[in-house]
């Protein structure tokens, strides 16, 4: 907010005010971050759920990590791998904005042997490339540990194209690396103070909702118990 009211000069810019570019600015930011953070931990949580056997190695890294004696901090996010290929797994499988923002062509080209006049307008659809199996060994299931193994070098910037959940490029999320933060900060803190199951051990219905933001079509029922000493909850 300090560059923005530092950058901006007081006649605006491109015909609008600078205070109502300032306004309208952070409420992008507020509205976009908030959906989209929890979104990907509710769909990370309804995999884990559907996928005890990682849900345990989850825990287990945690308990390994930080104990049961005190709560996650931030410091420790680096070390839980296991939990960041989780979160990079479940924004694979659902990203939180499956649809990339449009682009437009500023020239003619050749793509794969169409000609793309130039104006014409572009739509990426991340969710079809995250699930390619020309590149993803079995793409629909859901396997953290391909990003400790045959992926592991993959990362959220989108300089690999196979695995773009924020976009690429100089119109890529802003905000990813916050998002990202506050995600693994969230996830790792619940699953470490709490048991989590479903009622009656069912499993948890996988329907996607259509819109910009990949929801959930039904509400997580979420039975959940404390798994750490009484007094740190005090």
């Amino acid at each position: 907010m300090d560059v923005m009211l530092s950058v901006l000069p007081a006649s605006g810019l491109a015909g609008y005010d600078a205070d109502i570019i300032n306004k309208t600015t952070t409420a992008t930011m507020i509205a976009g971050g908030s959906d989209t953070t929890t979104v990907t931990i509710i769909w990370a949580l309804s995999l884990l759920l559907n996928n005890r056997h990682a849900l345990k190695k989850a825990k287990d890294e945690l308990d390994a990590i930080v104990g049961h004696e005190r709560f996650v901090k931030e410091s420790d996010l680096n070390q839980l791998v296991y939990l960041q290929a989780t979160i990079k797994e479940t924004l694979r499988l659902y990203p939180a904005a499956p649809l990339a923002g449009p682009r437009i062509f500023t020239e003619d080209c050749i793509i794969g042997g169409f000609h793309v006049p130039k104006g014409t307008r572009l739509i990426t659809n991340l969710w079809k490339i995250h699930t390619d199996s020309e590149i993803w060994e079995d793409p629909l299931e859901f396997k953290p540990e391909r990003f400790l193994t045959t992926h592991k070098d993959i990362d959220f910037s989108g300089q690999n194209f196979e695995y773009m959940p924020f976009g690429s490029g100089r119109r890529a999320c802003p905000g990813s690396s916050f998002g990202l933060q506050m995600v693994s900060l969230s996830l790792a803190s619940f699953l470490h103070a709490f048991e989590i199951s479903t009622p009656l051990d069912a499993p948890v219905d996988m329907t996607e909702s259509s819109g910009m933001t990949n929801l959930k079509a039904t509400p997580l029922d979420v039975l959940v118990k404390p798994r750490l000493p009484a007094k740190l909850y005090a």
